[in-house]
């Protein structure tokens, strides 16, 4: 099948909208990962800084509030921090549908969540868990369409990662500070195992166990402060050089370059460029991709030492991208988000819905289909096998969602004939347009053609 600015939505895209026009060639979506971001710019998000503020009049209440008498109002005073937090993850939630049904760059809104998932990130107390959407705002949005090594350093070296992975607990057996406070745990491998299983070599990868501990020993140095912010403990690392698939690193002075220079030989490694290219294939494409597809992306990483915006054309410029036939189902979010741009759900209908709302209608939801907003259940992110999202509760749930919450979200519903040819384009089968035209009622005819099979897949 040839371009189609409609596929382009629909597939690589967040999906048809009766008001943004679809791309009009791959260049123009190749453009679109470069140009301003201006959804970014529209829908801000808050930042990293925002929870450190908070983090720290946390830890000031902590220390004022020792006394027996304060005790009572430091805690009602941290638990206003933490619904505080909670209010604002329900609006970076909103802000981030909100780029998805205003987009004219879907592509990039798509790759930005491809790329979250990929290095999934969460945290463990009561304030940094919701810190995921401010860490994809700093480490991975910025780098979706630069160098795979760029966005691998900005990744593992964030503190986010650092907490989730238990990086600060990790020290090097032989460090300065282990011989001097024997209490202190030993080496922490999970975040070399993860870099190499999960973000880059893959799970079969080229490396034994013994690279898994010589990284972990490399990585030791590795933490963060308590507010979060990013820092090198060079008494805490392992002296000594590490040898990571038959290469040495370090063995002078502890310092960053030795870890940042194995982060990016792992990420131009040609294991690397093998498992990302059949991750991105998969993920846009098929679960079952046609291995020429794999091999172009595979080929374009080596040969540009992972530029991802030429990776991203290698994906796009290979004819099997474009086949006509809709396979990969849509998560839950993506079923959701494309489902609000499919109904122009924009800043004047749902930018300022209550908390209470944005919980009973769109994050609720999603937890009941198996996608709770930004919570995989752990570091290898959400599952890209199709048939993991057709269960029993999760159809069910999606069903329900179709029929009961566009009216909620939406009062004056479109015309269910006009509706099923700005959703579905030219996929919209014979089925689907009798359905629409047939229901008892209007919102029940919206409702078919969102749960259809033709609007879940892509």
């Amino acid at each position: 099948m040839p371009y189609s600015p409609e596929l382009a939505d629909i597939r690589f895209g967040c999906g048809l909208s009766p008001d943004i026009p679809g791309p009009t060639s791959v260049q123009a979506m190749l453009d679109g990962l470069t140009g301003p971001d201006r959804m970014a710019q529209q829908f801000p998000i808050s930042g990293f800084d925002t929870l450190r503020a908070r983090l720290k009049t946390k830890a000031d209440l902590r220390a004022r509030g020792k006394k027996p008498s304060d005790k009572s109002a430091t805690r009602e005073k941290i638990k206003a921090l933490r619904r505080e937090s909670a209010k604002e993850a329900s609006r970076n939630f909103l802000q981030s549908l909100l780029r998805w049904t205003q987009t004219d760059t879907g592509f990039h809104e798509r790759l930005v969540g491809f790329w979250a998932d990929h290095f999934t990130a969460r945290g463990k107390s009561p304030i940094l868990k919701f810190a995921t959407a401010p860490y994809i705002e700093e480490a991975i949005r910025p780098n979706v369409s630069g160098s795979f090594g760029d966005l691998l350093i900005a990744t593992t070296t964030h503190p986010l990662m650092l907490h989730f992975l238990d990086q600060n607990l990790s020290i090097g057996p032989n460090s300065t500070r282990a011989t001097k406070a024997k209490r202190l745990k030993g080496l922490n491998e999970n975040l070399a195992r993860e870099v190499m299983e999960l973000h880059t070599l893959g799970v079969g990868g080229p490396y034994t166990q013994t690279d898994v501990r010589q990284l972990a020993e490399l990585f030791t140095g590795l933490s963060y402060s308590r507010l979060m912010d990013f820092k090198y403990r060079p008494g805490y690392a392992e002296p000594g050089a590490e040898t990571v698939l038959h290469k040495s690193y370090g063995g002078g002075p502890a310092t960053l370059d030795p870890v940042l220079r194995a982060l990016r030989d792992l990420a131009t490694h040609p294991a690397t460029a093998r498992y990302i290219a059949q991750k991105l294939a998969v993920h846009f494409v098929s679960d079952t991709p046609d291995p020429a597809l794999v091999q172009h992306i595979e080929a374009r990483f080596n040969d540009t030492g992972g530029d991802l915006r030429a990776v991203c054309a290698a994906l796009l410029e290979h004819p099997s991208s474009w086949d006509a036939r809709l396979s990969n189902v849509k998560p839950p979010a993506d079923f959701i988000a494309s489902a609000c741009r499919a109904l122009a759900l924009g800043q004047k209908r749902i930018g300022g819905l209550e908390v209470k709302r944005v919980q009973r209608l769109l994050m609720g939801p999603l937890d009941l289909m198996g996608q709770p907003w930004l919570r995989p259940n752990g570091p290898d992110g959400w599952t890209e096998e199709d048939v993991e999202w057709i269960t029993p509760q999760g159809v069910s749930t999606r069903l329900r969602w179709a029929l009961s919450a566009p009216q909620k979200l939406r009062r004056d519903l479109p015309d269910p004939r006009a509706f099923v040819t700005t959703t579905l384009g030219q996929f919209a089968p014979p089925a689907v347009q009798f359905a629409a035209d047939s229901a008892e009622s209007r919102s029940d005819a919206i409702g078919l053609v969102l749960a259809s099979p033709a609007f879940q897949r892509r």
